[in-house]
Order: C-alpha cells, then structure tokens, then sequence
C-alpha cells in the first residue's frame, strides 16, 4: 500500500510500507505521538486512511508530555493570584471582575470538554500558544485556560462578552488571529494587532521615519507593509540637479536590513512587505530584485513585493500598446497630489500628453511577461487591482496598497516632518484586528447574528485597546478609523461535509449567501456599537455608508439561494438569509446613527489557527488530503484535512487540481460582499507556463477580484526557496 503523499513513480525504488508489525522498530526511537501521526500517511489493510491514529497521537501528546508538565494548581483563584503575582498575567483587566464569575468562566470553558482533533493542532496549540514558565520548563495554561484569559481580557469587564466568547471560541465558530490569542491577557506580551501598513513620502524625513517605525512595529510583533509608489525614480532631479535621486531598490535594501535585525530581536521573524504601482519608472528594477541571477547589491531575498496595477496597463496590454511610467516626482510638482493618491487610469492620457511629466515607456505585455516570469520563480509579487478595489471603496480617498497577505485594503493620508524627523502633521497608516469565523461550526450556532456580533464586538475591543504610541500615525489611524477585519475559513471542509464539491454551481450559490449574510450581521453589530458609544468612524459622513449608496445593491434586487440544495441548508442549520425590508431598515439606521468600524471584513490566509481549529485555511481548497510540515527537530508531521472522512474523500480535491478558475469563481462570489480583501493564493502544476499565469491574471482582474497573493507552483524546483507567507496575518 502506497503512502498518501507518494505515487509509485515517486518512491525513488524504495518498498513502500504498510501499517503493520514491520513499522514497530520505529516507535521505540521515536516519540509514540509521532509514530502514531507518521500512519496517517500510511493506509490501513482495508486501503483505509487511519484518522484514528491522529487523534490517539493528539491526545497521547497531551497524556505524556503536556500533562506531566502542567503546573498544578489548587483552585482557580490561588491560580491566578500566582499568575499575578509572578508577572505572568496582567492584574488590571482580572479586577474588572468578582472572584465568583472568574472561577465561573473558567469553569465554562471546562465544560465544553474540549479535545483536539488533530497532533498537529494539540503541538501547535502547546508549543506557540500556551502559556509557559519564563525558563520554559513547565504550562501553565490548557486550551481551556488560554480561551477564557482571552474572553475575560477582551471584554474588559463586559460579563456577557466574555461568556459569549468563551462559548464561540471554544465551539470552535470564532477564533482571534495569532498576536490576540497569543498575547491576550499576559503580562509580557506583544500587541494584538497582526499586522501594519505605512506610506512613505518623497522626502528624507518620511524615509527615516518610517524606517524607524518599521523596527518599532517589527518589534511589537507585527508585519509591516510600506508603500515606495511616491519616491523619486532613479535619476529623477534632486534640487533641480538631475541625474541625482537613487529611486526605490536603496530604500528597499534598508527596510530589508532593518527586518532583518528586528528578527534578532525576538524568536519571532521580522517581516517586511513593499508596494510599487505598475507605472512607476522604477518598476522593472523593482521586480528585478526578486529574480534568482540578480546582483547581489540589489537582490531582495527576504521582503515581499507587490504591485499596484490599474486597469488601463490590462487595457494596454490587449491592444499591444506601449505603458507609459510617470515621475512620481514631476506628478506631485504639477498637480499637488501624490502619485498613490491620483487614479492613473482616469488621468492617463492627460499624463501622456503633459510635457511637464517625464516619462519612459516599455512594452504592456513585456510588463506582464516580466510579472508572470517572477511568479514562476519566486511566487511575487502580489498583484492589487487598483481600480477594481477603489470602485468598492465606501469610503472618501484612494486605496494604494496593502498588507503582507493582501487583504487589508484601506484608504490612508500623508504625515509631514520637520527637518528634525518630528511630525507636522500627523496623517493616518493602518493596522490590521484580525480573527476569523469557522464556516462550518458557525453554521451551527444557535443563533448566526449573535455569533458575527459577538466577533465584530471582540475584534473592536482589539482595536480600542491598542495604541502604539511610538508609532503616532498608526495611532491616529486606529483612534479614527476603528477598522477590523473579520475573515472566515473552513470553506472547503464545509463544502466538503456537505457533499458540494468545491467551485461548483452550488458551492459558488452557498459561497454567494453565506457571506451576504455575514455582511448584514457585521454590518447591523456596528451600528448597535456606534450608537452605544455614541461614535462613528471619521469620515463617515463622506462615504457612501453615509448617503445609503452602499446598501442600494442589497435594495435593487433580490438576494436568494438560487439552488435548491443551498436554500435547504439556510433553512435547517436556522439561518436567516436578510431580505430587502431588511437591508433598507438597516440602511436608514446606519444612514441616521452611522458605524463604529469603518471597515470590517478582510479574509487573511489564515496558517497556525487553522490547524488548533481545525479548520481548511481561509475560503481556498485544501493544499493536500494529507499535509506534510516540517515543525523543527521533531520533523515531519502530517495533517489530515479538516471534516475529511474516509467516506467523502471525492470531495477533497486540493487546489492544484481544483484549478484556478474556480479558485477564482468563488473569491469572486465573496469579493462583493466584503469590504477589504481577499488574500487569494493561485496555485498551478510543474507544466504551468507563464502564458497560464498571465492568463489567471486575467481573469481574476476580469472577475472583479481585488487582489492576488502568492502563486505556488507543485515542482520540486521550489523547494528550499518557497517563502513561508506572512505569520502575522495569517492567523
């Protein structure tokens, strides 16, 4: 019988191994929980893949290596007097409550009777959450533990926040992304934000600072992007002299220095991305930095790269036409306004025309040529679809770039500096309060509204809680705008257990109404905390949440379950699709009281949290039906794809095979309900060409998607230089 991750061709002459006796000189070597997890990868007699097996090795790692190390406690209460006492728990946000309720939350997580499904989700769980004695020896915190300090520290005294935290979270329907879940409650923590974005301006100081912000942010345990679209090209006048700027790819070599000694910081890796529109002069140097044969003075290793693209280089590019890159420089000089704040679409052939702008010219679809041969060999850039994306935008400015996963899409403004690096005006850079809803057990809650109000209402607190004072722009951002981003995953594991295979007619239908009503709920959660507070996010007045344009789409027509089998599955689970009466009682709600959050929603990649919930990772398919990791000197360990069984394996096709059509298809379908982005990953097979990759671009810019993230190529080529994607955002 042959493993799961291999085919006869692949086995390189070796026998493969069946599930038997023969197996067992292996186990006294190696941890029982490992032998146990390594037969996943092993069918039984019967051709059977033994599911089993994984969850005896979860908990024999709980029994005999969690366990033994677990600092006991006599009460709950002694427990946490010594956590306090000892620097291991913040004091504060405990005395928001009695001692009673406290015990009482505790308690209730308890009873949820809470195992894990998976070894891998148990080993995550214990070696990256779980609180542990600072000289690492012992736990002194299970899942149960973990979960209520999260809903106690969240809800900030609110009791029945709390509870409904607890219940969602360890149901498994809500999970907070890493940096919450992780630091939440403790003492010596870093933030709960996952992640930063930052525009640098054409100017020393702008670049100093945002530097120094980058280590700051790096530092706290976030991800920072940086926006390069507004500095002068190479060779672009410096007081009149010309011939003097040195353009973005120095800039880029500092900031990935720079991540680079933030890593040695702390365990966790300095991450650093950096966006670039598509008709910046430096826009070739710019990718050349990530080919495989570049000089090693300008390569870029570690810094991801992504690229703002409008629709008219696609229009370019079908009529076979040159692109013409703008001096970022002469576009502020003459019309007042940065490069990133102007639509390159709209203004373009003023731009052409202009004999104040300086401009150089290269073929369309040699650009995407170029862009397609990087993602070939290295999976960057990430792709933004400029127009398509501020088309969406409810609100007042210009989205000009986003995150290292490619799903936080928000507006921004300028700060300005004296001579001395200090602000003069302090503008408005972004952070991202991420968590995510499991599809499939939020499906089954008791009530679907209470379940997206509960998590709106815990991702808030993230955001009111947080303020990185070292980094005033990202604090000003964050007071002003209250934006979150409530993801979802488990798409496929649904689909799955439902027997709808994935990116067909019904899972495209079911995709389509699961996340309208996500939406409604979202949505009507704001309201109710805008008027609670008595506040809305600045700038309301300006967007189209103000004027009720957002809500016509949801007015003007009828949104319905267009197959049967979807519109049943609503009907049992007790879910209730929003109907026109209503969207428009909401639209006049929110058009006379507003929203608290000024954004809400965003769909990261979701990684580690994945595997603790349980959960096929954001909307996308499933990478392998048996997923092999490396996680450090234990080796590799394999990972089952969540609600697989052995009776419905059909429906767990993996991406590769699924192909990117459909991948497409049903980002699409969700793409117009929510109001960031999507972090969408494409993924092709060892004969893909680049003619295939520009192809998918295609039709993903032509299907209304905002946004690309990596393309992951099955080779072995790429192995030992495939990037391991954002840890911040990815949950």
């Amino acid at each position: 019988m042959w493993p799961l991750d291999a085919t006869p061709t692949q086995t390189n002459g070796a026998t493969p191994r069946t599930a038997s006796a023969d197996n067992a000189g292996g186990v006294g070597k190696r941890k029982s929980y490992h032998a146990l997890n390594a037969q996943l990868n092993l069918f039984d007699a019967s051709g059977k893949i033994q599911f089993d097996k994984d969850i005896q090795a979860a908990q024999d790692y709980v029994t005999h290596h969690v366990a033994p190390r677990m600092h006991q406690f006599d009460s709950t209460k002694q427990r946490l007097e010594w956590l306090v006492d000892n620097e291991y728990y913040e004091r504060d946000f405990l005395e928001l409550y009695d001692d009673a309720f406290l015990c009482a939350m505790y308690d209730r997580a308890h009873r949820a009777k809470h195992q894990f499904r998976t070894f891998l989700g148990a080993f995550k769980f214990f070696t990256s959450y779980a609180l542990k004695t600072f000289d690492g020896s012992r736990f002194l915190e299970g899942y149960e533990e973990r979960v209520a300090t999260t809903a106690l520290y969240l809800a900030q005294g609110d009791e029945e926040l709390a509870e409904k935290l607890v219940d969602d979270i360890m149901t498994g329907r809500f999970q907070p992304a890493t940096p919450t879940f992780l630091n939440a409650g403790k003492a010596q923590r870093g933030e709960m934000v996952s992640c930063f974005l930052l525009r640098i301006e054409d100017n020393l100081e702008s670049i100093g600072r945002c530097v120094n912000s980058a280590l700051q942010l790096s530092k706290r345990g976030g991800g920072v992007a940086l926006l390069l679209s507004n500095l002068r090209e190479s060779g672009a006048p410096i007081k009149k002299i010309e011939n003097q700027a040195s353009g973005v790819v120095p800039v880029m070599k500092i900031l990935e220095d720079s991540f680079s000694y933030a890593n040695q910081l702390g365990a966790r890796q300095g991450a650093g991305a950096v966006y670039l529109h598509a008709h910046h002069p430096d826009i070739l140097r710019f990718l050349d930095t990530k080919r495989e044969n570049a000089d090693e003075k300008v390569r870029i290793k570690t810094l991801s790269l992504g690229v703002v693209i409008p629709d008219i280089t696609f229009r370019l590019a079908k009529e076979n036409k040159d692109m013409h890159l703008f001096s970022p420089y002469d576009i502020a000089r003459e019309y007042g306004v940065a490069m990133s704040d102007m639509s390159i679409t709209e203004y373009y052939d003023e731009l052409v025309a202009n004999p104040r702008i300086s401009h150089t010219t290269i073929k369309a679809r040699e650009f995407f040529t170029t862009l397609a041969e990087l993602q070939f060999e290295s999976g960057y850039p990430y792709i933004l679809f400029e127009d398509t994306v501020n088309r969406a935008n409810p609100l007042k400015g210009h989205i000009n770039m986003s995150n290292l996963c490619s799903e936080i899409l928000q507006v921004n403004t300028p700060s300005t500096y004296g001579a001395s690096g200090d602000y003069t005006t302090v503008g408005q850079d972004i952070s991202c309060n991420l968590g995510s809803l499991n599809i499939a057990k939020a499906f089954e809650s008791p009530d679907f509204g209470e379940t997206v109000e509960t998590a709106v209402r815990a991702l808030t607190k993230v955001s009111d809680l947080t303020n990185i004072e070292a980094v005033p722009s990202i604090a000003h951002g964050n007071a002003s705008m209250h934006a979150i981003g409530l993801g979802q995953m488990n798409l496929h594991g649904f689909l799955a257990s439902q027997r709808i295979p994935y990116g067909c007619a019904e899972a495209l239908d079911f995709t389509n109404i699961y996340f309208l009503t996500v939406t409604y709920h979202a949505l009507r959660a704001s309201h109710a905390l805008a008027v609670e507070k008595g506040q809305r996010f600045t700038g309301f007045e300006e967007s189209t949440y103000a004027t009720g344009a957002y809500f016509d789409k949801y007015i003007d027509q009828d949104w319905a379950p267009a197959t049967e089998h979807v519109k049943q599955l609503f009907h049992e689970a007790g879910v209730q699709i929003p109907q026109r009466e209503d969207w428009l009682r909401l639209k006049n709600q929110v058009m006379q009281d507003g929203i608290y959050n000024a954004y809400l929603q965003a769909v990261p990649p979701t990684g580690s949290i994945s595997y603790i919930n349980d959960s096929t990772a954001s909307i996308h398919p499933i990478a392998s039906k048996i997923e092999i990791r490396k996680e450090g000197r234990l080796g590799r360990v394999y990972y089952p794809a969540p609600e697989m069984t052995n009776d419905n394996l059909e429906y767990f096709d993996d991406s590769y095979a699924v192909g990117y059509e459909k991948i497409i298809d049903t980002y699409a379908m969700a793409t117009q309900h929510v109001d960031q982005g999507l972090s969408l990953t494409l993924f092709f097979t060892a004969d893909t060409t680049t003619r295939d990759i520009n192809k998918a671009q295609i039709y993903a810019w032509k299907a209304g998607i905002k946004t690309l993230y990596y393309i992951r190529l099955r080779q072995s080529a790429l192995q030992g230089t495939e990037v391991e994607g954002c840890v911040s955002c990815a949950l």
